[in-house]
């Protein structure tokens, strides 16, 4: 109900990334949960409805539509994760902070344990022998099949066990404890690859949020040092089976994406308009894949149809070629007035077909 892609076909998604002149533009238009409590429900519904390209599958559901919100994203319930990391959040749907960290006092090290990988992925349970199941089924009805590191793998999860000015400061440092820290958050991750690749998935997409609104949320010389190592660590028995990496990082990550993206990823996730699309079209266009992320904080939310419309039609030409190269992604949240929402829908649907 929530997310729906007209990349649902394997084949054009395949094409897009591999610059073999797929047939559309992929577009993927996310609906967050919280959405259903901020829009009238039938307005939302006969959007979606209207625009087929954007959600094929799509089935009137009876109304109420009942959001499901993940364990991170339910309004004054806080949340203890497998880290033990308490997640909080003032709104059904958003996901919280993580506003108490098990390790801000470092002596408790000692004693604290790492979650078991095989029982869990970050924020809940796992039965693996049920997902390489699922992802058989989905081969078998021919369908784009992707593994999926928790959002915040290392970097991000480092600074939720320890805080995110200790974090800089004990990796200025060197830390052994917080070195440490990171040696297991490697395992952990490599150990959920290593079952993302057992089931044969296409895609394995590897997201972490490594930038501000100005700048990234570390030195690129302490992100060089201590994170892109392992990062490599990660990427390596992915490129080894031959399987589509995906990268993803909000905010400007300008400093730090040819450190991200060497070695062998395949797709970058991206933001537009904090990192720029004239740059963004200057560093990847026609060379490696993006999955454009469509602003949220200007353009949608406080601009006009017209301006909605042009700015689709700008990133499309600057980043996009007829070869392919390009992919798009909205996430709409609360805020946006509905006519807004109609114009990007609009717009997503109309200029997918570009270059054909």
């Amino acid at each position: 109900m929530y997310v729906s892609t007209s990349s649902g076909s394997r084949e054009n998604l395949l094409k897009a990334i591999r610059f073999e002149k797929p047939d559309y533009i992929p577009m993927t238009f996310h609906i967050n949960a919280a959405c259903w409590n901020h829009y009238d429900q039938n307005a939302l519904l006969d959007l979606m409805e209207a625009h087929p390209f954007l959600f094929p599958d799509f089935q009137r559901p009876g109304l109420p539509v009942i959001p499901e919100y993940d364990v991170n994203a339910r309004a004054d319930q806080p949340y203890t994760d497998v880290f033990g990391c308490v997640w909080k959040t003032a709104m059904d749907g958003i996901v919280g902070s993580v506003l108490e960290h098990p390790l801000a006092d470092i002596s408790k090290f000692a004693a604290y344990k790492f979650p078991d990988p095989e029982k869990s992925m970050g924020l809940g349970s796992i039965d693996w022998a049920a997902f390489e199941a699922q992802v058989a089924r989905q081969k078998a009805r021919g369908e784009m099949t992707y593994g999926d590191l928790r959002h915040g793998h290392t970097f991000q999860q480092l600074c939720d066990i320890r805080g995110y000015m200790d974090t800089l400061m004990d990796l200025t440092d060197e830390e052994p404890e917080v070195l440490e820290l990171l040696e297991g958050l490697c395992q952990f991750n490599l150990s959920q690859i290593r079952h993302f690749l057992k089931a044969d998935v296409d895609m394995i997409r590897i997201p972490e949020d490594l930038g501000m609104q100005v700048g990234p949320m570390i030195s690129p010389d302490l992100f060089r040092q201590h994170i892109k190592p392992l990062y490599q660590r990660m990427l390596e028995p992915v490129r080894q089976a031959g399987k589509i990496i995906h990268m993803h990082s909000d905010g400007d990550i300008r400093s730090l994406v040819d450190d991200i993206i060497e070695g062998g990823v395949d797709v970058i996730n991206l933001q537009d308009l904090v990192n720029g699309v004239d740059w963004i079209g200057s560093r990847f266009r026609g060379k490696t894949c993006v999955d454009l992320d469509i602003d949220r904080q200007k353009i949608t939310p406080f601009g006009t149809p017209a301006e909605i419309d042009a700015h689709i039609k700008h990133c499309i030409e600057t980043v996009g070629c007829p070869d392919g190269g390009l992919m798009m992604i909205y996430g709409l949240y609360p805020g946006v007035p509905l006519e807004n929402v109609r114009a990007l829908m609009d717009a997503m649907t109309r200029y997918s077909s570009f270059y054909r």
